[in-house]
Formats: C-alpha cells, structure tokens, sequence
C-alpha cells in the first residue's frame, strides 16, 4: 500500500507562552486518538509549537482503511423461519439490511439459542474522505482562556490566521472561521515571508530558513547553548531557573542569547528583589560570580538573529535600568516605616470578607502557634520568639516591595526584619511561614517558622472550613489542598506528634468563640479531618503505595505521617510475605467477629467456660503493654510483632469455643473479649481493609 505524508499548521497570533505546553501536549494526545479512532496506519508522528503556529507532521500515512469482515447478528431461528423451515419477512429484511441475500445467511448458537448471521464486507475509506476532519481536532483543544474575534462565534485562545493541510503535495480542504486551508505558511514576523510548502517533511527546515525554529526542544538548546557560551567567555555564573526558561523558550521563534550590564549601585539593594525584578518584569537570567554573588549583569533572549545585538543589549539596559531604580525606591521608603507601624495598617487589609482583616488572621495564629508550642512543649525562650514572629508575620504585606512583587513576601519580611533588629530566629521565621510554597517546596528548617507555618495554614484551613468556603473539583481559591499538605509535610520533616484531630478541635473553638463559625461544628470537624486524610492519603499513594493499606492506616485520627508511612510501607511488605499469613488471618478473623458486639460490655474472667478463653484474655494482657509501648515509640515492626503471641490462642479459642453463645451473658462476654483484641488491633491499622495477596507457599 503507497504510504504518504501529512502536514496540518495552525497559524495565529501570539499565544501566551504559559499555555503553549499544554497545547502541543493536548494536539499530539487528540491526533492519536483520531487516527486510531479513523483507523488509518501510519509510522510517524511529530507535533511542533511556536508563539504563532502549531502543527503536526504525520509520516508514512496508510492509503485507506484496512477493509473489514464483520459479523452482523440477525433474529432468532424461530423468528427467522416459519414452521416449513422458510425463511420470513423478518430474515429477509435483516439480511436485506446488510445488503445481503437470504442466501448469505446462516445459523449460530449462543448461549443455547441459535440465531441467523451473515458475513458482511466493509471496505475502507481513503484517507481523501478522511483527512479532512482533522478541523475537528483543531477545535477540541482546550485552553485556560479564550476570545472572540470580529464577527465571529468561535472562542479561541487567540485569532486564527492561516490554515495549512497538506497530504504530500495537495491542499487537503476545509475551513475555519472564513480561513480556507492552503499550502502558504509564514515565517518570522519580521525577518520571514510568505512561504509555499509541497514537501510536509520539509516543513521543519523551511521554516528554519525563515528564522523559525519550530521544535520547542532545540529552542531551547539553543537558548542554553547561548548562555554556556556566555558563561566560559567571561567566567560567569549563570543560574538557569527552569520555569524562565520554559517560558522564554515559549515566547521566541528563534532564539538569540545577549547580555547586559546594570550599575553596581544597585547591587545593595537585596539579590532576591533584583532577580524577582529580572526574571518578573524582563524575563532575564541573573549573572553570578564562583561565590554565587550576584554580579552587575544579566542574560536575555532575543527573538531573532545576532545582527545588531549590542543595539538590543543596550535598550534593555535602559528598561532595566528604570524597573531597578523603581525596586531601589521602594527598598528605601519601605524602611521609613517600623515593624509596629506596618502591623497596624494590617487591620485594614481584608483577608476574607467572613474571616475579617489579616490583623484579625495574625491574632488567631498568635493563639494557634502557642497551643502549637504548648503541644510541643518547647522551651520558653521557643515560646517567645514563635510569639513575636507570630505577631509579625504579615507586616510586610504592606510594604512597596510586596504589592509591586508578591512573590516576595516572607522574604522582604526576613529581609526588613533583620534590618530592623529582630531576633535572627524570628526574621527567619517569617519567610519561613509561608513554606512550603508548592506541592515539593523547601520545608521550614526552624522549629521556630515550622510553628507559625502550621498554625497559619491550620487557621486558613479551619477559617475556610468554618464558613463554608470547601474547595470543590477543580476549585481551590484559598489553596487548602497546598496547605494541608505543607501541614502534614512539614509535621513529618520534623517527625512530630502532633494531634492534628485535637489541634484542629481547639482552633475550630476560635472561630465558635469569635462567631465566625456557620455550621454545625461537629459537621465542620468531620468534614475538616475528612479533608486531611485525603491528602494524606495522597501523600501514600505518591510513594507507591495502594490504596487498601492506605484506608487500612488512615481509619484513626491523623497524629504524624511519618508513623503513618512507616505501618502503610510494612503492611505493603507483610502482604506478599507468606509467613504473616497465619496472624493476618487471625487477627482479621477476630475483627470481623468483634463488629458483632453491639454493646459494649467489660470482659469478666468469671463467665469463662473454657481454658482456651482464659488462655487468649492472659496473651491479651501479657502483650498489651509492651504492644502500647512500641506504638509510643512508633515502631511499627515491634508494633506488629507484639501481637505475634495472640495467633496461637486465637486460634485455639475459635477451634474450641462458640462465639455466639445462646447464653446472652457468655456470648457477650466472648464478643467483648475479642472487641479488646480487635480494638487493639485498630491502633495499628484496619487490616480488614487490606486485599492480602501473599504467594501459596
């Protein structure tokens, strides 16, 4: 079969580059799918994206469908042919249907009734009658934001400008929005033309000779080729942020590495602000020495050739220039004002129009921090210094500095603090309260900023909660899925007990006490620690582990994640492990039996009966202790094998004594026996929940 090539280009005005990933993600994952759904073989498939286009190449595509014999089911024998054994109306129109003749016909059964079939042939379509609803494809992608434009209906992340569809040398026809396919691409807006293609493999270097380097991948080799070239040139340093550079790799067609140089006199300025200055407003790589000092210079990315690039070095010299002089104005005037002075000007920030002022949010985490500290129970010089990082947290949300660049927050409030002359503890404790940033961020190194940290995001959780602001599918306005996680992470670094269930009992009081609470505070506590063990379980299952364990683990109230991964990863190691088998079946066996005590009643040695009841009620009481005593150490493995003398009287129990009694007395006593063990149990985890999967030995 003649294989051949297909090329579909989208041009269109500049896409934002934040979306482009996503997009050629989205074009390659849909062009698959449509050609597996058409049915229609081919070798190769390679998509391409810049600011204005993307496309996709697809090589060594069938001629046709492969043709298709299908099976078609028609009416039963007894409806297909009267009592002469003729065929009927009915046959005869199945097997007209399917533009076959009674001829064609002929009997199978299933399951026990025989039926009539025929053998129909399907030929394949070309690819000329299939081709030309790749527009389809072109309309299903989904982008973040849309618009319309002129008279037309559809909404598109940006204006659709030209259409190219080629199968090898011919236009393969349709239409969009008024734009007709043809063979005409575009280069370069500034340095390209007008370009005729009748080759699609040829795509790539035809655009490249009209400076468009189509593959994202060698942009941004080239990019970083441009800057290694930089830094052996002048012995630079040169820190390559992986989001900057995704995103200028994004916003050129063809890239071009140049660098700057700014006055020294602005090196005082603190090196966060000048990088946030850079990278935010300039999109430009910061120049280090061999000590990581920042040095009086930067890295840009010019979109086009190396022809006058000394000329564009200079202009965006100019326009740092003044984006510095900005930063180094707002450094200046940010510390005319104290620390005490910016923290009362906190009272007329609005956090939340139900949870009040951040004045109002800095009071309640004062309180939270020391229940926190309390639980904890540091020192007392702890306990003063999380107080006043506490209680200054936030004064610099009012600075110039964070309402020009919010990223910064935290870090102008360590920078400023430590001007102002706070503890060093407590200047590190304000950046270190909002960590982790991110789902994988860095993690408060202080037990100081890990208190304050928790108790902020545990009183944006609980605040949130309290007036009904639950995070739904996709919808996360307040970031509490980031929060509860940064809560557990930052609990497990540093391998704390913390009660989150108690904790979380005492914040919600806050908001009960202050009124702000507008639910039943039983349903918001169920619904706050419901919400926690989600993450938590998210936190497992990105270590690999399944799902059952996870339940099993996670039916108490969370304490520390780091107890709760230790007995998550055991159980995921003892269920292939054909020597736990024995106790996992005993002990499953009385948990399933103990759901039958209704009431609870205590044990009484005296409505004994049997010596093997005695014999389980002593190896529950021998081993309780010591069993307690490695889940305070959280030592899962003790744990688990302090329950290992329980297996042979348990079995011994169930070979030699009914459970279920009908005397009321000794069925209960026997029920409420097991409901100790089981209870027991439960503190290490619900194995009843875990799918044992261990290997027949």
């Amino acid at each position: 079969m003649k294989t051949s090539n297909v090329l579909f280009e989208v041009g269109l005005e500049e896409m934002p580059a934040r979306f482009m990933d996503d997009t050629e993600k989205q074009l390659r994952e849909n062009t698959v799918k449509w050609l597996k759904d058409i049915r229609l073989a081919y070798s190769n498939l390679t998509t391409y994206i810049t600011p204005r286009r993307f496309a996709v190449l697809i090589e060594g595509l069938d001629e046709k469908q492969a043709d298709q014999e299908e099976e078609a089911k028609g009416p039963a024998v007894k409806i297909a042919k009267d009592d002469d054994g003729n065929w009927t109306k009915a046959a005869i129109g199945f097997s007209k249907g399917q533009g076959k003749s009674v001829e064609d016909l002929y009997v199978k059964e299933v399951k026990g009734i025989e039926y009539v079939f025929v053998n129909k042939f399907i030929e394949g379509k070309t690819r000329d009658e299939l081709l030309p609803s790749f527009k389809d494809i072109i309309l299903s992608l989904n982008f973040p934001k849309n618009m319309r434009w002129a008279d037309q209906t559809l909404r598109y992340i940006r204006p659709i400008k030209w259409l190219v569809a080629l199968l090898d040398e011919q236009v393969i026809p349709f239409e969009i929005t008024g734009v007709h396919t043809s063979n005409v691409s575009y280069g370069h807006r500034f340095l390209g033309e007008k370009v005729v293609i009748t080759d699609p493999t040829a795509y790539v270097q035809i655009l490249n000779d009209q400076y468009v380097v189509a593959e994202t991948q060698k942009r941004r080799e080239l990019i970083l080729a441009g800057i290694q070239q930089l830094e052996q040139e002048h012995n630079w340093t040169i820190p390559v942020d992986e989001e900057l550079l995704t995103e200028v790799t994004n916003l050129v067609e063809y890239p071009s590495v140049f660098s700057g140089q700014f006055s020294e006199d602005f090196l005082h300025i603190p090196k966060e602000v000048l990088i946030t200055s850079m990278k935010e407003h300039q999109r430009y790589f910061p120049v280090e020495n061999e000590k990581h000092e920042l040095m009086p210079f930067f890295i840009g990315v010019r979109n086009g050739t190396t022809e006058h690039i000394d000329t564009v070095a200079r202009g965006n010299e100019k326009v740092l220039r003044a984006r510095l002089q900005d930063a180094q104005f707002f450094y200046d005037e940010d510390q005319k004002l104290s620390i005490a002075d910016n923290v009362k000007q906190l009272d007329r920030m609005v956090f939340q129009e139900q949870l009040g002022t951040i004045g109002d949010k800095v009071k309640r985490v004062v309180e939270i921090s020391k229940l926190i500290a309390t639980e904890l129970q540091l020192t007392d010089g702890q306990v003063q210094q999380i107080e006043r990082a506490a209680t200054i947290s936030k004064f610099d949300l009012v600075t110039n500095m964070v309402n020009e660049f919010t990223e910064l927050q935290g870090v102008m409030g360590r920078k400023y603090a430590t001007i102002f002359g706070e503890d060093p503890v407590v200047a590190q404790a304000i950046e270190e309260h909002y960590m982790p940033r991110n789902a994988n961020g860095e993690l408060p190194s202080s037990a100081v900023g890990s208190v304050v940290s928790i108790a902020d995001k545990l009183d944006t959780i609980v605040g949130c909660f309290a007036v009904g602001l639950i995070p739904s599918g996709s919808q996360d306005p307040y970031a509490l899925r980031r929060q509860v996680l940064g809560i557990l992470q930052i609990n497990q670094h540093n391998n704390w007990d913390l009660s989150l269930a108690d904790l979380t009992d005492k914040v919600l009081d806050l908001f009960v006490q202050r009124n702000i609470a507008t639910g039943e505070k039983t349903d918001v506590f169920e619904q706050i620690e419901s919400f926690f063990k989600q993450r938590a379980a998210y936190i497992m299952k990105e270590a690999d582990i399944e799902g059952d364990i996870v339940d099993a683990v996670l039916v108490n109230a969370i304490t520390d994640i780091s107890f709760l991964m230790e007995k998550a990863l055991l159980l995921k190691e003892k269920r292939a492990d054909a020597n736990f088998k024995d106790k996992q079946e005993s002990l499953v066996r009385v948990m399933n039996l103990a759901l039958k005590a209704k009431e609870i009643h205590a044990v009484e040695e005296r409505l004994f009966e049997k010596e093997q009841e005695n014999n389980l009620y002593q190896a529950y009481v021998t081993m309780k202790e010591p069993y307690q005593e490695a889940l305070r150490d959280k030592n899962a493995q003790k744990a688990l094998e302090e329950l290992s003398p329980l297996v042979e009287p348990i079995h011994q129990f169930f070979d030699n004594t009914m459970v279920m009694d009908k005397d009321d007395s000794i069925r209960n006593n026997r029920l409420a026996l097991l409901k100790l063990i089981a209870d027991q149990v439960l503190q290490f985890a619900d194995l009843t929940k875990v799918q044992w999967k261990q290997t027949k030995s």
